[in-house]
This record gives structure tokens, sequence and C-alpha cells, in this order.
């Protein structure tokens, strides 16, 4: 999913459909609400489970504004850290995702809940 909406941004596509899923959703939610995505909803037009169309933002002379997405805990390998640990992406330009108990939170949403977590991508 994370690749499937990297790869639209950097070729000027308007949206891109992806399989649906809760986490997907959860993290395509955190991804609009720090401004990185225009818009996203989900559509079920013939498939049982359906797919999430994400609206991609760009600026005015139509540079993206998701530049890049990078998968940090993969199932070989899971990173968690704790509330204090959690990074800032490019000084800030950027956000981590994470996995809480609270359910998927940007980095700055994680530390003003103070919890940690499984973190699932940097985007920037």
């Amino acid at each position: 999913m994370l690749v499937s909406i990297q790869n639209a941004s950097r070729v000027g596509k308007p949206h891109v459909d992806v399989k649906a899923s809760r986490l997907g959703s959860a993290i395509v939610e955190c991804m609009k609400q720090e401004g990185f995505v225009e818009n996203w909803r989900l559509v079920q037009e013939g498939n049982p489970q359906g797919f999430i169309r994400v609206y991609l933002k760009y600026t005015k002379n139509r540079r993206p504004i998701l530049r890049s997405i990078r998968r940090v805990s993969k199932p070989g390998l899971r990173i968690y850290l704790r509330k204090t640990k959690i990074p800032k992406v490019l000084s800030g330009i950027g956000m981590a995702i994470l996995s809480t108990p609270k359910g998927v939170l940007s980095d700055a949403q994680a530390k003003a809940q103070g919890v940690g977590g499984e973190v699932i991508c940097h985007v920037w």
C-alpha cells in the first residue's frame, strides 16, 4: 500500500486505489490529518472487501506534497519505541506513523498522549 501511494504521487496521478484494510484506513487517515494526502474514501464496487481510494495532494505547480514513504517495521524485524524515543523525521518536516495501544497515531499525537508503540513508517 505504501509503495503504491508513493509511486502514484511521484508520477502525478490524481488518486490511487489500494486494497482496503483497517490498518490501511488508519494510516491514510493519519496522513490526511497531517496534510500529506487530500482525502480518502472506502469504495466497494463489486468487491466485498473493497478498496481505499486515496486522493493525492500537490502544490500549485503540480509538485507532490508527499515526497517519500519509508517502511520501518517489517515482519522480520519489528521496531518498537518508547514514548521518549519517538524520532523527529527530517527535523519535524516529516512524520512517523505508529501503531499504539490507543490506535494508529502520528508521532506528534503519540507524544501528546504519552504512548509508544510499533513504528510502521516514516512519511515526508
